[in-house]
């Protein structure tokens, strides 16, 4: 995804102090970051605690930001470091969560922007359950739009990791759709015999 030269410059005018900067940053990427913690930390009561905690810890970190390079990768890569931490800090909690919730169905609040993207809720509750890894990758990608070199620079890791985690991500929503199809005609069978 090409991100404007002006998030870089804006954040050159925030490290200069200017606060109507910053607030225009924020504006500019408040709905991305919001809706990428919503979709990876599934607590909508906390969603607004972390997403608070991004933009502290991008402010503080802004010194270390390489302005040579795309803004919005980086602000990512604040993005997954505090949604890391989250996750650390309350696995207990989640744990606990996730269990109560298994015999629930979940209730998705997402914005009319992303139930375009992603409109099926079998698919929704698929990418859900994949491992955080591969969750985290397929929202930037799809979601987002990142490029895979994006992605890389916003989690620190290899292109090739991206490459492998997006691949056995993909594989693994295949196989669960493939798994479904057959059991559906299974079922449709016996009920015809």
């Amino acid at each position: 995804m090409n991100h404007p030269k002006q998030d870089s410059e804006l954040a050159a005018l925030v490290l200069a102090g200017s606060r109507e900067a910053y607030s225009e940053l924020y504006e500019k990427t408040i709905t991305e970051v919001y809706r990428t913690v919503r979709f990876l930390i599934g607590e909508s009561s906390d969603t607004d605690d972390v997403v608070q905690e991004i933009y502290i810890q991008a402010y503080r970190s802004l010194g270390q930001y390489d302005a040579a390079r795309p803004f919005r990768p980086w602000l990512m890569g604040v993005v997954m470091r505090q949604i890391r931490s989250y996750r650390r800090k309350s696995w207990n909690h989640i744990r606990l969560i996730k269990k109560a919730q298994q015999s629930i169905a979940l209730a998705y609040d997402f914005s009319g922007e992303v139930v375009d993207k992603i409109s099926n809720r079998p698919l929704i509750a698929s990418v859900e359950r994949l491992p955080f890894k591969l969750k985290q990758v397929v929202i930037l990608h799809y979601l987002n739009e990142y490029s895979q070199e994006e992605i890389a620079d916003a989690l620190d890791i290899p292109l090739g990791t991206v490459k492998s985690r997006i691949h056995a991500a993909l594989k693994k929503l295949r196989s669960k759709r493939s798994s479904e199809i057959l059991l559906r005609g299974k079922v449709e069978d016996l009920h015809e015999a």
